[in-house]
């Protein structure tokens, strides 16, 4: 069985299970340890606190972005800088060019990878994307952090869970989390 999440916990038992954000928020709001960030800086943040006891800071993001103004007069030609802020006024501007234009995990990604190059640059790397997600057998990649989804996909990839429901599928993953180890769907043969 899962054991609860207290100081006492070890490490390793810490680390054999899944934990929602909500609980890693709640003990790090019992224990002094800042809540705010991502569910994996969270989880870095509380593992050296059980290895030990210190209680680490988040790190500050840089303060440069709120500094800038808006960018107005955007056009294909915009080149994309260090500062970058994916926007409203941005957003408005792609979807005038993009009609389903929205900020998604690869889009963010590849302004953030893509330092100098333009918004054309960014309108053409939006419909490759489209384009490959035509074909059947493409997946987005699903970031660690998010276990639940990539479960839920290994599970109805597995030819034995055709056509069973997504009722089925939460089940399994509510068993699977409990245990320890590994959040991952395997393949029983």
């Amino acid at each position: 069985m899962r054991p609860d999440l207290t100081k006492d916990i070890s490490v390793e038992s810490f680390k054999d299970f899944y934990w929602l954000k909500e609980e890693l928020q709640s003990f790090c709001r019992e224990n002094g340890i800042s809540a705010l960030g991502s569910k994996i800086e969270i989880t870095n943040r509380i593992e050296i606190f059980l290895r030990t006891g210190e209680i680490k800071k988040p790190q500050r993001k840089s303060n440069t972005n709120k500094k800038l103004p808006p960018q107005e007069n955007l056009s294909l030609d915009t080149v994309i800088t260090e500062n970058h802020r994916c926007s409203q006024n941005v957003r408005k501007f792609f979807k005038s060019v993009v009609p389903k234009f929205h900020f998604s995990t690869f889009i963010q990604n590849f302004i953030k990878n893509n330092v100098g190059k333009t918004y054309r640059d960014v309108v053409k790397a939006w419909n490759e994307e489209e384009e490959r997600m035509k074909d059947p057998s493409y997946k987005r990649i699903i970031a660690p952090q998010f276990e639940y989804n990539q479960f839920i996909r290994d599970f109805f990839a597995d030819p034995k869970n055709q056509g069973v429901s997504r009722e089925k599928a939460i089940k399994a993953w509510n068993e699977t989390k409990k245990q320890p180890d590994n959040n991952k769907y395997l393949i029983t043969k």
